[in-house]
């Protein structure tokens, strides 16, 4: 669900004609549409784990949507015949960047608002940064980006700062929970590196991370999760899980992948400074849903500390100051 950050190597076959990599009206149509879904996704999360326990409601998501994709891969003409050396790197990369996160994040909205766990993984881009730096040697920290991490990670501490400070109980927990899984995500996306050079291309990657992490947790699922008595009848829960599989998983990776290839990865990025706001929006309109001060605070900072990572402001700044 969440997008890929800026260490993530995308191998994209070559169009016809070379790509302008501008957004124009398509671009940005396509960016609106990804914000709200993914940003959306999170009230379909915080309903689906009011009525499944999150370790069934991660197994049949991963299942409807790795069954979609393969169904598309299929009628694409692709095939998903990959070696097992490499089905093993996708069994790691899909506890990485579905399974944990998908958990964490499923316990998490189970105790905060769903707005607020928008927030927490917004801060994927910002562990990407520290993990690229680490992991990489082409992804260095620059001065700029140190700063937007620095103030990134200050809106975090003013999110879950009072919460250290008292007695935070699971509302302390969940908000840390969504934060690890955001690292996890951040990981992913260095680990991801490496199948451009295995050949594997992204809806490949796509459909084999779900398909691997569905058969890994199916049998955690079957043994500890809910029996076929206890699921839930309701409709608004069914029909959450199946949104959150097909739109926002499954669709969701097809139109972020189609982005990139039109718009660049740094124009696609933009979407991790719209998916905090329109899930605000959605959960305050669906759910009632309100942030505290502090939690907006932090929301303008982390906003802040992507902008200067991005690094599109920083240079607007100085295009402006050089021409004073």
């Amino acid at each position: 669900m969440a997008p890929l950050d800026r260490s993530t190597t995308i191998d994209l076959p070559s169009p016809k004609a070379a790509p302008s990599l501008r957004m124009g009206r398509a671009e940005w149509a396509m960016l609106g549409l990804l914000a709200l879904i993914w940003g959306s996704a999170f009230l379909f999360i915080k309903v689906a784990v009011a009525a499944f326990d999150p370790l069934t409601y991660v197994w049949i998501r991963l299942v409807i949507a790795a069954t979609a994709l393969a169904v598309i891969l299929r009628v694409s003409g692709h095939r998903l015949r990959l070696p097992a050396t490499v089905w093993a790197s996708v069994g790691v990369l899909a506890l990485l960047n579905n399974v944990v996160p998908f958990l964490l994040f499923g316990w998490g909205t189970q105790h905060i608002a769903s707005g607020l766990a928008a927030i927490l993984q917004a801060t994927t881009p910002i562990f990407g940064v520290l993990a690229a730096h680490v992991a990489t040697t082409d992804e260095r920290l620059t001065r700029a980006r140190l700063i937007g991490v620095t103030v990134g990670f200050g809106g975090v501490a003013a999110m879950i700062g009072p919460q250290i400070a008292g007695d935070g109980g699971n509302h302390l927990l969940a908000q840390l929970a969504c934060l690890f899984a955001s690292l996890l995500y951040a990981l992913a996306g260095i680990f991801a590196r490496r199948f451009k050079a295995l050949g594997v291309n992204p809806m490949q990657l796509a459909a084999a991370q779900f398909i691997a992490g569905a058969i890994m947790l199916a049998p955690v699922a079957l043994l500890f999760g809910q029996s076929l008595a206890t699921l839930p009848s309701s409709w608004e829960a069914w029909g959450s899980v199946v949104t959150l599989s097909l739109l926002c998983s499954a669709l969701a990776y097809i139109i972020f992948f189609r982005l990139i290839e039109r718009a660049g990865a740094t124009n696609s990025l933009l979407v991790t400074l719209l998916v905090p706001p329109v899930a605000i929006v959605v959960g305050s309109i669906v759910l009632g849903e309100h942030l505290a001060l502090n939690q907006l605070s932090g929301l303008l900072l982390i906003a802040g500390g992507l902008a200067i990572i991005d690094g599109r402001v920083v240079a607007a700044a100085r295009g402006r100051f050089s021409r004073r």
